[in-house]
């Protein structure tokens, strides 16, 4: 789940972010994520790489910095300490409104950004940085040709990716002042470096001088044929994936606790969940709940929707197995399903009722059709839903 948000940084400017939440669960963790220099929030990198990280159960706050993207300000009034203050912003608007921040991830200057920007933050655990430079002024190289222009008459517009922007002397200025490997030396937090061996643009060196600078505990994670941007999307999902897996030992993680049971299915619901219920259903885990508009989280099928869902299940399942049996080339069948309460042909009073309809993909005449059609009422699930049912019902002590 992905919802805009917008929130001001040190200077009272508008900066527009995304806020991406797991869809099954609360947050444990919020995340800040960083993006590369001259880049925004929308990289598809950027997406990947959070969309790895809230399926296991984060939330992530990506942002434009000032000037880029759909945040306010000037580009070219912007410079590396800028960034810097941009991410603190980010997560003392994280810390107002939901959580403070444990986890900050940086994508090449951002990742230089995240270091400096971590060193500042007390609620920050772990840092990883993908593809980043160990000096921020690596970035003056990208604008080499145009350095004597900007030093002669302080600015000088600069062709960056196929854009232009305007770089300023005061930015080139700041870079001088900054040493990311004395910010690393003293983080004192857990630090992952990530880095492609054959990036072009920001040679695999400067992984090595970030992780030698770092304190324990560190690691390096070796992103083979991934280039600079992580344009192949199966790269940006490992790195999600890596981080997901790697950041456990460093923060506070609670477990999941579904019911343990000797009965088919048990439910478990805590008085503070609302009405997310967690499931053991044989030799499965799965979520319940109840939408946003009677009170739930939405994180998982209603009751009813579990309901509708095994008719579903049972009655492709009934389908495809008379139809193996016939011998019919049936290649797929679907089956959609909607419950409601409607009023009785019989009575004013109103009957539960499935709604339910079956496509099936294969060459079957009419008299074929018809046959999967009385099939389908013979699925076991169907037939339940008809009979008498008994509902025994005990207090454990």
């Amino acid at each position: 789940m992905s919802e805009k948000i917008t929130f001001l940084n040190n200077s009272n400017q508008k900066l527009s972010g995304r806020l991406e939440m797991p869809k099954h669960q609360e947050p444990h963790n919020f995340v800040i994520f960083a993006h590369c220099f001259t880049c925004n929030k929308n990289l598809s990198a950027v997406k990947n790489i959070s969309r790895a990280l809230t399926s296991k159960g984060f939330g992530i706050l990506r942002f434009d910095f000032t000037g880029l993207g759909e945040s306010d300000g000037d580009f070219e009034d912007t410079n590396f300490s800028g960034n810097v203050a941009d991410l603190v912003s980010a997560a003392q608007f994280l810390d107002a409104n939901y959580k403070a921040p444990t986890l900050i991830i940086g994508h090449s200057l951002g990742g230089a950004a995240s270091i400096f920007a971590a060193s500042q933050l007390s609620s920050i655990k772990a840092v990883v940085t993908v593809g980043a430079p160990s000096n921020p002024k690596h970035v003056q190289h990208l604008f080499d040709s145009s350095i004597d222009e900007i030093n002669t008459t302080g600015l000088a517009k600069v062709d960056l990716g196929g854009r232009v922007f305007t770089i300023k002397k005061q930015f080139v200025d700041d870079l001088e002042t900054k040493s990311l490997p004395e910010v690393a030396k003293k983080l004192n937090k857990a630090v992952l470096v990530m880095h492609s061996p054959s990036d072009s643009i920001v040679g695999v060196k400067n992984a090595e001088e970030i992780y030698v600078a770092a304190s324990h505990p560190k690691s390096f994670v070796s992103l083979d044929s991934a280039d600079h941007l992580l344009t192949n999307k199966k790269d940006s999902l490992y790195v999600g994936e890596v981080i997901a897996g790697w950041v456990k030992r460093y923060l506070d993680i609670p477990e999941l606790i579904f019911p343990k049971t000797s009965f088919d299915v048990a439910a478990s619901l805590k008085s503070i969940d609302k009405f997310t219920t967690y499931m053991q259903v044989g030799n499965h885990q799965m979520v319940a709940d109840e939408p946003l508009f009677y009170g739930g989280n939405d994180f998982g099928p209603s009751p009813y929707e579990l309901v509708s869902a095994g008719l579903s299940a049972c009655t492709v399942m009934t389908i495809q197995m008379y139809a193996k049996r016939k011998g019919w080339a049936i290649k797929n069948v679907q089956v959609h399903t909607n419950y409601s309460k409607e009023v009785s042909e019989t009575s004013s009073s109103k009957i539960d009722t499935f709604t339910r309809s079956i496509k099936v993909e294969g060459d079957l005449d009419e008299k074929q059709t018809q046959r999967l059609l009385q099939i389908a009422d013979k699925c076991p699930v169907h037939k339940t839903l008809h009979n008498t049912v008994n509902v025994i019902t005990t207090m454990q002590s």
